[in-house]
């Protein structure tokens, strides 16, 4: 009965008390959260039943619609506190602070979605360079359609993504300096091959080592993954993905040669090359 009166006498005022299950879907937060800003002595309501049961007036929910906006501008409970109550706090100079740091959050949310773009673009396309750049850094016989073939065969593993990821990342300086590291090696490949270097010598072994190394700038490159890597260059000629060609290019019979030394150099390592597997 108490609960009526209490109630009823509020509409007839136009200011109908609410429960506290009414304030928290009309602020859009819990009873939980409710119950905790009363315990804390934040927003605390103003009448009771005679069960004791929380009632909060017009005057509480608008309090408590200020803190919901203000939690909403991440602002500390301490702080809402003291701009409510504190007779000593100025809320002009309280309401500028948190702007700015709202205004720096901006910032960062901006970098990243400029970075999330970036990542988008370069899981689509493998390469975040220019048409330009691409035949600057990689050569006038680069392809710029070979990442989208490159996509087409592989973009669904998780060697593209991780590819793609730090590609994403990576200036035309880098990209620059990667190419010329692989340009490098592959010299130094080259002239193993027209010295007579044998797969297995401590000298193929080096290039070997070396060979993964530079590729897993790409991506996470193991011993077994390099032995399958050998194998499909090799296989690759007339395939569309012409690897063989490109190595051919460096010197003759270095792309066996390569699935050679990778070979023996996976022997050497504990792995056997028969049973080599991709991941």
């Amino acid at each position: 009965m108490g609960v009526m009166n209490n109630r009823d006498n509020n509409k007839s005022t136009g200011t109908q008390s609410l429960t506290v299950g009414e304030v928290a879907e009309i602020l859009g937060v819990t009873v939980r959260t409710l119950h905790h800003w009363d315990q804390i002595g934040l927003a605390s309501p103003s009448e009771r039943t005679w069960s004791d049961y929380r009632l909060y007036t017009a005057t509480d929910l608008a309090r408590l619609q200020r803190i919901a906006v203000y939690r909403e501008l991440d602002m500390s409970l301490a702080e809402i506190a003291a701009l409510l109550d504190d007779p000593d706090t100025d809320p002009v100079a309280s309401l500028t602070a948190q702007k700015e740091r709202i205004l720096e959050k901006v910032s960062r949310l901006a970098d990243l979605e400029r970075g999330v773009d970036r990542m988008i673009e370069a899981h689509r396309s493998g390469v975040l360079l220019t048409t330009e750049q691409q035949r600057e850094i990689f050569g006038d016989g680069w392809d710029p359609d070979w990442t989208r073939q490159a996509h087409e065969k592989w973009g669904h593993t998780a060697q593209w993504s991780e590819y793609a990821e730090r590609g994403a990342h990576r200036t035309p300086e880098q990209w620059a300096a990667l190419q010329g590291a692989m340009a490098d090696l592959e010299g130094r490949l080259g002239a193993a091959v027209r010295d007579g270097v044998l797969p297995g010598s401590e000298t193929a072994d080096a290039l070997v080592d070396e060979h993964r190394e530079v590729l897993s700038n790409f991506f996470t490159l193991s011993v077994s993954m390099q032995v399958c890597l050998g194998r499909m260059y090799e296989a690759s000629a007339g395939t569309g993905a012409d690897f063989a060609e490109h190595y051919e290019s460096v010197a003759p019979g270095l792309t066996a040669w390569l699935r050679q030394a990778i070979d023996a150099r996976a022997r050497a390592l504990g792995v056997d090359p028969d049973a080599a597997e991709w991941g």
